[in-house]
């Protein structure tokens, strides 16, 4: 286990970006807060603490001390939080990863990335202008995009909640969970080799359902 992530800085930070309120805990928007929450209780966290803008707890993770926070500022200014605990901690982008939504992925699936853009999402935004890179690390929380039907922009549907069974929804925040645990422990190139595998047998089917996809057309 160490030695898969011997070559990446352990994770000093992890952050769930959500909205702060009764009115938003359940909403697509704070599935990340949701996963550090979660992480949380697995950790056994120290009791949280209103600090750098947030709720900061400490806790034991697989290669050392982690800090976990989640900011209560709105989302679009989640970088004032995380700048002066990443500060604070002399965490450099990279040892940091922030949990959050992502609408780019069908609901259901979790990846995981070294830096990048922000994709429009605002808090991501923050992170970066907050700690000065976007080079952190990202677990991304594959809520969906809405159906072609749905009365409103993109706004509108990540601030609503979940309409999926909430079995569903609990198995997307587990996986997110898992992946956020697997960085802590693997790194986040072990966390991605395991979580992006496709099922044995994938491509074959798929090339299976592609050759008799104009039978069944004809048929």
């Amino acid at each position: 286990m160490a030695d898969a992530a011997a070559h990446e800085p352990p994770v000093r930070l992890v952050v769930g970006l959500g909205n702060p309120g009764p009115r938003y805990a359940r909403t697509r928007h704070n599935a990340g807060q949701r996963v550090v929450e979660q992480l949380a209780t697995r950790l056994d966290a120290t009791k949280a603490v209103a600090r750098y803008a947030g709720t900061y707890a400490d806790a034991r993770g697989p290669h050392g001390p982690v800090a976990l926070l989640i900011p209560t500022t709105y989302m679009n200014d989640s970088g004032s939080s995380v700048g002066p605990a990443a500060g604070s901690l002399h965490a450099a982008p990279p040892q940091v990863l922030v949990v959050h939504d992502d609408i780019d992925l069908p609901f259901g699936e979790v990846r995981g990335k070294h830096g990048g853009g922000h994709g429009g999402h605002n808090g991501l935004k923050s992170v970066a202008a907050g700690l000065g890179s976007p080079d952190f690390l990202r677990v991304r929380v594959g809520v969906g995009r809405p159906a072609p039907d749905f009365r409103g922009d993109q706004v509108d549907w990540v601030l609503r909640a979940f309409d999926e069974p909430a079995a569903d929804v609990d198995a997307l925040l587990e996986r997110g969970l898992k992946m956020t645990e697997a960085v802590l422990a693997e790194g986040m190139d072990a966390a991605i080799a395991t979580f992006h595998a496709r099922p044995p047998g994938t491509k074959a089917r798929e090339r299976a359902e592609r050759r008799d996809a104009p039978e069944k057309a004809e048929g």
